[in-house]
């Protein structure tokens, strides 16, 4: 009974370093509440807002094998920030300050994308 108090606890704690299932990780990425979730054949496109930034990240919907994948997003009147390369999983996180400003987001992963246009004004 005393071993399975001590490592109960200990299994329920390594398993978010271990790595959860998609949806769980991706949310981990960005903190804030979501704002904006935009699909598209390949994955998704996932906004998140804090009070004074905003967050994206593309999220592969079959996690696996390697392919380019990329988030874009870009305040109004700033400068865009990306990240792209080849991953398995998810693009980013990318964070932009975003107090009391439009952003719009992009997200791709290999030939297909979506875009988000200007939200959050």
């Amino acid at each position: 009974m005393l071993v399975r108090l001590l490592v109960l606890p200990l299994v329920a704690g390594l398993l978010p370093l271990l790595g959860a299932p998609g949806a769980a990780q991706a949310a981990a990425a960005c903190s804030g509440r979501p704002a904006k979730t935009v699909g598209f054949t390949t994955g998704e496109l996932r906004v998140y807002k804090s009070r004074a930034h905003v967050c994206a990240v593309t999220v592969a919907k079959k996690p696996g094998k390697r392919r380019t994948m990329s988030v874009t997003l870009q305040a109004r009147g700033g400068r865009a920030v990306y990240d792209k390369g080849s991953y398995t999983r998810l693009a980013g996180p990318v964070t932009v300050n975003a107090l009391n400003r439009c952003v719009r987001a992009t997200g791709a992963i290999g030939g297909k994308s979506a875009s988000t246009g200007w939200i959050l004004c």
